[in-house]
């Protein structure tokens, strides 16, 4: 009797160093399996969308493209919607399947998923780790001990912890016979509104493991720009001021391990220098949040974060549709909110931000921009993103009141308004060193400009200087 094995992608949708796939060969035929679990497919707590037009979009073609990679080593992807603990035992049931693997997670939802197949399956079910640099069996600390410092962490690591090498890639045994293998969903099957690419975007993103490893080839070695990452990575127009990796890391089309070794590769054949060691230093602090998260378990989702801090939140109002609609008043953080709501990506510096704003400026409950971000976010990762939030609302990794100055920040990054101007054409006459208070204008100065505030763009919705008075006096 033929030995069977499935292969249930979930975040690791790629070929290369990926463990399950190198565990199913092995096996006499394979199912490589993905499910569309309702759960992503529904809202958050406050009503958005959990995945959005931006993540879908990128979602199903980074599916397309992992199908037709298996395709082309003699397999092919089988596509079911359901609850993946009920669709995975019944296809176990129904081919006679005698291990399933799959790659572990950490929060909420997917551990309860994960939780239901072990008990029906029992030890027909085989977790392991492969989204992070460093493996879990290598990072000095005990899951219970990793360190609330970011630096400690890192240190360690850096010391005591190897990057593993990649595991080599192998043909794919052939797959069940007379299987069913389904079609990949629409996005209005998934009910997900279908959003065209915003011409503006400073990349046409594109998903999957095969734009995956030619974005990293074309950073890296093509365009040469890793010798200067560093330097240029806090900018925010264009495609190569950061390595925007992200989404794919997210989504699982890149493996980490892949970015450090070409790194490596680099430093030996062309130059070892700050950069190439802050694109690891990057990737660490990605591990951390994800080490974190297995630490703090569901703390990382309460509105106290890991730290239980007590703050009196205000919820879902106005003053947050106005932030989410990119029409604060303040270019600087409507530019941000209106690139991700074209895009579904916004830089880093863009991210703290608007994440500051919300957080400490309008004392908003941080869990709503995080929940939002969730929806639109093309490199949506439930660690990272909660992270970081955590961390500007200053219940996270990080105790101490801190905040962005908005306009500082603006003219620190944006000195020249090119930003601003390429995501608010209305303030396009504006001087570039008016153009980040245009509320400072005068009649005449409008007049001459071809703006009105109040009209065209809309009068700030606070006073910054008062809200950082505010701020500086809480706790």
């Amino acid at each position: 009797m033929k030995k069977r094995a499935i292969v249930w992608f979930r975040n690791d949708l790629r070929i290369h160093d990926n463990e399950s796939l190198i565990k199913a060969a092995e096996y006499d035929e394979v199912i490589f399996l993905y499910c569309f679990d309702p759960i992503y497919f529904g809202h958050t707590e406050h009503g958005f969308p959990k995945t959005g037009p931006h993540r879908g979009r990128f979602l199903l073609e980074s599916l397309e493209d992992l199908q037709n990679r298996l395709q082309e080593l003699g397999n092919n992807l089988v596509i079911r919607r359901g609850d993946p603990s009920e669709v995975i035992p019944e296809l176990v049931t129904q081919y006679s399947v005698s291990k399933v693997f799959a790659q572990e997670e950490v929060t909420r939802e997917e551990i309860v998923t994960e939780d239901e197949l072990i008990s029906k399956l029992d030890n027909k079910i085989e977790f392991h780790w492969g989204h992070t640099l460093f493996h879990i069996e290598d990072v000095p600390f005990d899951e219970d001990k990793i360190p609330d410092v970011f630096t400690s962490f890192r240190k360690k690591c850096e010391k005591y912890s190897e990057v593993r090498a990649e595991y080599e890639e192998k043909l794919t045994p052939p797959p069940v016979k007379d299987i069913d293998t389904g079609k990949l969903p629409s996005l209005s099957d998934l009910e997900i509104e279908e959003k065209p690419q915003d011409e503006r975007s400073v990349l046409s993103f594109e998903g999957g493991e095969t734009a995956a490893l030619a974005r990293l080839n074309d950073y890296i070695w093509t365009k040469d720009l890793l010798k200067k990452y560093k330097n240029t990575r806090n900018g925010l127009l264009g495609a190569d001021y950061s390595s925007k990796f992200s989404p794919w890391l997210a989504n699982g089309c890149l493996s980490p391990r892949r970015i450090y070794h070409e790194v490596k590769k680099y430093e030996e054949e062309r130059t070892s220098n700050k950069s190439t060691y802050w694109m690891i230093f990057e990737l660490i602090w990605r591990d951390y949040f994800r080490y974190s998260a297995l630490k703090y378990g569901d703390k990382i989702f309460h509105a106290g974060g890991i730290q239980g801090k007590k703050r009196d939140w205000k919820g879902k109002n106005e003053a947050f549709q106005k932030w989410a609609g990119a029409a604060t008043g303040i270019p600087f953080i409507d530019a941000n909110m209106r690139e991700l709501n074209k895009t579904g990506f916004m830089s880093n510096r863009g991210r703290q931000n608007v994440a500051s704003f919300l957080a400490q400026n309008l004392n908003i409950d941080w869990r709503i921009g995080a929940e939002y971000f969730e929806s639109l976010l093309l490199d949506y990762d439930p660690c990272s993103n909660y992270g970081n939030w955590a961390y500007n609302a200053t219940v996270g990794h990080d105790p101490r009141n801190r905040y962005f100055n908005i306009i500082n920040q603006a003219d620190r990054y944006d000195k020249k308004a090119e930003y601003i101007k390429h995501w608010l054409p209305e303030l396009k006459n504006v001087p570039p060193e008016k153009a980040h208070e245009p509320w400072k204008l005068t009649d005449a100065e409008q007049s001459e400009y071809g703006i009105q505030i109040g009209h065209d763009y809309p009068q700030p919705m606070i006073d910054l200087e008062k809200s950082y008075e505010e701020i500086r006096k809480r706790d």
